[in-house]
């Protein structure tokens, strides 16, 4: 999902880097009023956990790979600002480290898996969780929300390419949102089975304080 440079048009690429510097700002704003010495460490091991996990693809059907995004599991633990955040750190790192997703795109990147991903997917969860109780409405709000954020953050990105020109509206879409329907079944695998352990070993991650 990551953009690359090209892809997008300058109105577009500027557009979403404004939107994006806003977003981070805000979370930036947010984490200094709310950050507690728990959040600390947490958000330094969610970095490299999501950083080193989002390493490893597994593939899937036409020849195409998918890898875990993360962002759901960092905004549940931390709150959708954290986890907008931690994306954007471990996204700018990946860009002029590794080359992965384009500097121009760097703001659309962030908007699509950063934004998108953590603010959709952590009202999804606290939704299904408020009417689900107890530890089920917990795994499955964290499922559902984790398959949705990828779909949506695909989706977003679909339209970046089609506002720019780039590909028609009605071949993206489909096509973006199609592949990442089922990359989106790994991406709710393993974020249910790392909450599920977090449940069983240290369930007061939950309760602190979101961001």
């Amino acid at each position: 999902m990551h953009i690359p440079d090209g892809f997008l048009d300058t109105k577009t690429w500027a557009s979403l880097s404004a939107v994006s510097a806003g977003f981070v700002a805000l979370s930036v704003v947010r984490a200094n009023r709310k950050l507690g010495e728990k959040h600390v460490p947490l958000m330094g091991i969610m970095s490299a956990f999501i950083f080193s996990t989002q390493m490893l693809n597994f593939p899937v059907a036409g020849g195409t790979s998918g890898h875990f995004m993360g962002a759901v599991l960092a905004a549940v633990l931390l709150g959708p600002f954290a986890g907008t955040l931690i994306m954007s750190i471990v996204l700018v790192v990946q860009c002029l480290m590794f080359a992965d997703g384009g500097i121009t795109a760097l703001g659309a990147n962030i908007f699509n898996m950063g934004v998108v991903g953590s603010l959709s997917g952590y009202l999804i969860y606290f939704l299904l969780s408020s009417v689900i109780k107890g530890k089920p409405g917990k795994l499955i709000g964290v499922f559902v929300a984790s398959w949705a954020s990828i779909v949506l953050a695909s989706g977003a990105c679909a339209l970046e390419l089609a506002f720019s020109g780039t590909i028609a509206l009605n071949i993206a879409l489909p096509a973006m949102a199609g592949v990442h329907m089922i990359i989106g079944i790994g991406e709710a695998l393993i974020t249910t089975a790392v909450l599920t352990l977090i449940l069983a070993v240290r369930p007061d991650l939950l309760e602190l304080t979101k961001i």
